[in-house]
């Protein structure tokens, strides 16, 4: 039998939290200046702890420390706030802290999505309690609304674009006529994009946001190497032509349904048409689209990338766990239990320089193709394995098609069923 984290939520009683910070980067200045600036949290942070002892800061000297015990052995801090970029060490910050007793909050999605069944038993076992909001598309609040409004709803799937760094690419490019070099450094320029991008481009981050979603969507625990992760960066100014004349545009999607009792993600860049709702989703903006049984369609949309909008959904976090809130996984303890699989197929357009060897006979069902200007494009359905294998080639850029159909491919019945 699953236990599960009671939710003892009394919204009369807020305690005055004391916090021990980790990390005082972007996110951890913007959670400094939201939490100095609203009025409705009783919290304070006591002590900062960062590495970089020459690093000019905003602060007093006095707030920092280097010594990580500072904060986890202090008896009065109530809760540790983790906002560092390494995954392992934020791991070990998170285990220790739990085990002395602390709340954690963390927005450290690598983190997470590749500890998040232990961190969920970890959280049992020491009755502590680890929020993550500002995990999964920064200002959205889509974890505690999964957790709380949707917990009685049979949800279908979730999608949507989960990384607002690479939308800020794909805006740029599409809107400004940038190149995809001169988008990137703007990204990097602001803070949304790190000066090492290829979490981002390659689609790494949205799959770590993905990996979490599913687990608080359908209550299923998987590690991000579970889910097949395909990037922007091999769109090509051919793509970018294709989907111009054809009135597309390009973005970054995440997905993850439920189907003929498997549930099936991915994450991969897809052909939107212009008058779809998540075309118009710009800049550094996320979107996440939740379909259920009973309250079906609804989108979030808020800022995915930058400071303000994570911190805000951190010091979010920090006021929740003022009156004991806690996740209680609800869709876990229902007990579904569905398998998660990458036997499916979805329709894909394949791009590739004239003389590179993609055959049509590497498609489920192929649909056509024609070349131009140094191109081929080759159109059709295909398994996810195989796309994940064109995407390992460097001559090759796969992007899903406008129309998704995912075909879950069922092997004891031997035939297609369409969702």
């Amino acid at each position: 039998m699953s236990q599960v984290i009671s939710n003892t939520t009394n919204a009369a009683t807020h305690k005055h939290l004391k916090l021990g910070l980790f990390g005082f980067g972007c996110v951890g200045q913007g959670l400094y200046h939201v939490l100095n600036e609203t009025h409705g949290i009783k919290a304070d942070i006591k002590k900062i702890c960062v590495k970089n002892r020459d690093k000019q800061r905003i602060l007093e000297s006095a707030i920092f420390t280097y010594d990580k015990n500072d904060i986890l052995q202090d008896p009065e801090i109530d809760v540790v706030v983790e906002l560092i970029d390494d995954a392992k060490a934020a791991f070990e910050i998170v285990k220790a802290a739990l085990q002395n007793g602390k709340h954690v909050v963390t927005a450290n999605k690598r983190m997470i999505a590749e500890n998040l069944e232990e961190l969920y038993h970890l959280q049992l076992k020491h009755n502590r309690s680890v929020l993550y909001e500002g995990s999964v598309c920064g200002s959205i609040p889509i974890l505690r609304n999964l957790e709380e409004y949707y917990d009685n709803d049979l949800i279908t799937s979730i999608e949507g674009i989960f990384n607002g760094s690479t939308n800020y690419i794909l805006t740029k490019v599409f809107e400004e006529k940038k190149s995809y070099t001169e988008a990137l450094k703007g990204a990097q320029d602001l803070g949304f994009a790190e000066s090492d991008p290829s979490l981002d481009v390659k689609a790494f981050d949205p799959k770590f946001k993905l990996t979490i979603a599913i687990a608080h969507t359908f209550g299923v625990f998987l590690k991000p190497e579970e889910i097949i992760n395909i990037g922007i960066q091999k769109i090509s100014p051919v793509d970018l032509k294709y989907a111009r004349d054809h009135g597309l545009t390009i973005k970054l999607i995440a997905r993850a349904y439920k189907l003929n009792g498997k549930i099936f993600g991915f994450v991969a860049p897809q052909f939107v048409p212009a008058d779809h709702m998540l075309a118009s989703v710009r800049n550094e903006y996320n979107a996440v689209l939740v379909e259920g049984a009973f309250a079906e369609k609804q989108v979030f949309i808020g800022k995915g990338a930058g400071g303000y909008p994570t911190g805000s959904a951190v010091l979010s976090d920090i006021s929740a766990l003022s009156y004991d809130y806690r996740y209680e996984y609800k869709k876990f303890a229902q007990g579904d239990g569905l398998p998660f699989s990458n036997d499916a197929q979805v329709d894909v357009i394949v791009s590739f320089p004239q003389g590179a060897s993609v055959s049509s006979k590497e498609f489920e069902n192929f649909k056509g193709g024609y070349q131009g200007n140094g191109y081929q494009y080759m159109t059709g359905s295909a398994r996810l394995e195989k796309i994940k294998e064109w995407n390992d080639r460097d001559d090759v850029s796969v992007i899903l098609a406008p129309e998704l159909n995912l075909v879950s491919l069922d092997k004891s019945k031997k035939e297609l069923q369409y969702a």
